[in-house]
């Protein structure tokens, strides 16, 4: 028996997809996430789901992938390890002084965010490597030692290293490293020079200690889930989300925490982008909302916008990753009153616990609460009858939001889906309108367990008209884990011209630094044990026009450097250029600046059957219950199906509501639903 696993943890739910190879059936579940203790609710909603499943234990687990939101939370709320910086001498502040850009122009207020370092564990050291890498200053062993003591005499837990020019000549900070370890053993020591081999020193310092004040957290919460499934019985290798899409061992994940700070939401993508393309829809924007965010992003011919970087909370961090826009809007974000009178929905969640008030343990008004009142939501239970709610509980919490109002409870609750879907279509356009795509030549693909129940009035404000609601939307970013690869990638900065013509003098020089970037990744490959027939690398380059300030990213033809390659990657970045700002200049002159190698290793046994959700059988006639709609002015009697009594083919007219165990979606007045031949929900409008 070979068992597959996807895990993913959410601020309000776990969950949880269990694939079976030999029966090729997929089951999914969710869980009830416990934040105090993430692991917890791994283990057990495993531990439930192998024995509904009767599907034998951790033993027979082949594949266990996780993804999780330790490392962004850790960030967010700044309970990180306490760390120390050494860095070269001049620098120390660099971190706080950041660059001059203004998070909000017109604030004369705003403030940036603390530094994750206090300025007394910045210490610097006297050393200096030119920008060719050649040494000017050479490293003060005595000072560097005597620096690392005063760090260990402090109570520090991690250590960032980031030294100037070190991308081009890492050996003073390996000299670093080795001497932490001599005089500070146990410390948690990260270097730029193997986090982030790239130019821009700010935004590697600031990754770099990222990276350092997450490593104890991230790297004691993996060994205690490793530990606790071993425990358990499990013998494979366990695997770790990345933001790039990818999975890798819990052992690299630990070396490279800030490559997870979008390690919930990027694998959900990766499983929309497939579904959807096999469906035949392969430009999409992907709506996941849960409890606490909502994700969206662009999925054009089938692939991910990739990005290198964000910026979280005001901190640079810079790592590969998909191209997702986050917004503190779900069905726990609370609403309330602002200082004007004004309604106001999220960025603060209910989460998990309290939770929204249905939920028993609190009295806010949430999104959830407001679905309840209006009846979409059923107002008995969630999770397919697993979990009772308390719909009175739902009408007084919003019921005092009304009273503040002057309004009826259902306008109250209608006018808290109104914003908190103004909120999710700003979203939307970030990754859309503002970036020169039309949201209505996209199918929308919602997920998450609140994503279809919203989808209709958000597609319906951006203009669009088709959505592709998959057959597990609840769980599609566990179930996104067993689609998607062992994945890392491989990046360094080395500025040269780059230039057409067989004559071209830095073919030599760019054919060196591919070499060095495909020798990693072959190491890679030995290290993660991928086997010959399952690797894959992709190649790319960041270029610029000579005097520019920043970089577009296009692709770089795999083989050897020639000077055929080098003029198809001088083309694909003409036509980038002219669709980022409107021209190209062929003439001028281009710089290569950052060369990328992303390597994967395809993995077997895709699921390929539907999932196996519970429900009544196919054929069995829907109910009915009374719905607040306000295009039908009030509430309305309207048909509720169960999502696994819904055979291909059949067709649903709005509205109608369809509840299954993972999510409820709703289909509007005037729109029809229906079901096609790979069991997704397309709804026209």
């Amino acid at each position: 028996m070979a068992l597959r696993i996807g895990v993913d943890t959410g601020g309000t739910f776990t969950d949880i997809c269990l694939y079976d190879t030999e029966r090729n059936e997929l089951r999914v579940f969710k869980i009830s996430s416990t934040p105090e203790d993430p692991g917890k609710a791994i283990i057990d909603g495993v531990s439930e789901l192998l024995g509904l499943a009767g599907d034998g234990g951790f033993a027979d687990i082949s594949y266990f992938a996780h993804g999780t939101t330790v490392g962004t939370n850790a960030l967010l709320t700044e309970t990180g390890a306490r760390t120390g910086l050494l860095t070269t001498r001049g620098f120390r502040d660099l971190l706080e002084l950041a660059r001059g850009r203004r998070p909000r122009l017109y604030d004369l207020q705003a403030d940036k965010p603390a530094p994750l370092v206090p300025r007394d564990l910045r210490l610097e050291v006297t050393e200096r490597v030119r920008h060719d890498g050649t040494v000017r200053t050479p490293l003060d062993e005595d000072e560097v030692r005597e620096q690392i003591r005063r760090l260990r005499d402090q109570g520090v837990e991690a250590v960032a290293v980031c030294l100037l020019y070190s991308y081009v000549l890492p050996d003073h900070e390996r000299h670093l490293a080795r001497w932490i370890e001599e005089e500070f053993p146990g410390a948690y020591v990260s270097l730029s020079s193997e986090v982030l081999p790239e130019f821009r020193e700010y935004e590697r310092l600031s990754t770099v200690v990222a990276n350092a004040y997450l490593g104890p957290k991230v790297s004691g919460y993996l060994a205690r889930l490793r530990e606790r499934l071993a425990e358990k019985g499990l013998a494979a290798r366990p695997y770790v989300t990345q933001s790039n899409g990818g999975v890798v061992s819990f052992a690299e994940a630990e070396k490279y925490p800030v490559r997870m700070v979008l390690s919930g939401p990027s694998t959900g993508v990766v499983g929309a982008a497939r579904l959807a393309t096999a469906a035949g829809h392969p430009d999409i924007i992907t709506f996941d909302m849960g409890g606490t965010s909502t994700d969206v992003s662009l999925v054009q011919r089938g692939a991910p916008r990739t990005s290198s970087g964000l910026d979280l909370d005001g901190r640079a961090i810079r790592t590969a990753m998909l191209d997702i826009h986050t917004v503190g809007a779900g069905g726990g974000s609370v609403a309330r009153l602002d200082s004007g009178g004004l309604l106001k929905v999220g960025p603060q969640s209910a989460g998990a616990f309290p939770g929204p008030a249905c939920y028993g343990h609190g009295d806010l008004p949430t999104v959830t609460d407001a679905n309840v009142v209006l009846r979409v939501l059923n107002p008995e239970y969630f999770l397919g009858g697993r979990m009772k709610i308390d719909p009175e509980a739902s009408r007084r919490a919003v019921g005092t939001l009304a009273a503040e109002l002057g309004m009826s409870i259902e306008d109250t609750a209608q006018g808290i889906i109104r914003v908190v879907t103004a909120n999710m279509a700003r979203a939307i356009r970030v990754i859309s309108v503002q970036r020169g795509h039309d949201p209505r030549d996209y199918v929308m693909v919602p997920f998450g367990g609140a994503g279809p129940l919203h989808a209709s009035r958000l597609a319906a404000e951006l203009g669009m008209t088709t959505i592709l609601v998959p057959e597990s939307p609840g769980a599609l970013s566990a179930l996104g884990l067993l689609l998607t690869d062992v994945r890392s990638d491989f990046s360094r900065t080395a500025v040269m011209p780059l230039a057409p013509g067989a004559a071209d003098p830095s073919a030599g020089g760019v054919a060196a630094v591919f070499a060095e970037l495909d020798a990693q990744a072959e190491r890679w490959f030995e290290a993660s044990d991928i086997e010959e027939r399952a690797r894959g690398t992709r190649r790319q380059v960041d270029l610029r026009y000579a005097g520019q300030n920043h970089e577009l990213t296009v692709a770089f033809p795999a083989g050897p450097v020639t000077a055929e390659s080098v003029a198809a990657a001088l083309d694909d970045f003409a036509a980038a250029h002219e669709r980022a700002y409107g021209y190209a200049n062929p003439g001028n002159p281009v710089q290569a600046v950052t060369f990328r190698v992303q390597a994967w290793g395809e993995i077997d046994a895709r699921p390929s059957s539907s999932p196996v959700v519970g429900g009544r059988p196919e054929g069995e006639q829907p109910r009915k219950r009374a719905v607040y709609l306000p295009e039908l002015g009030g509430f309305h009697e309207c048909l509720v199906h169960d999502r696994a009594a819904l055979a291909p083919g059949t067709v649903v007219e709005g509205p109608a509501i369809v509840e299954q165990m993972d999510t409820t979606t709703l289909v509007l007045p005037g729109s029809t639903a229906e079901v096609d031949a790979h069991r997704n929900l397309v709804i026209h409008l």
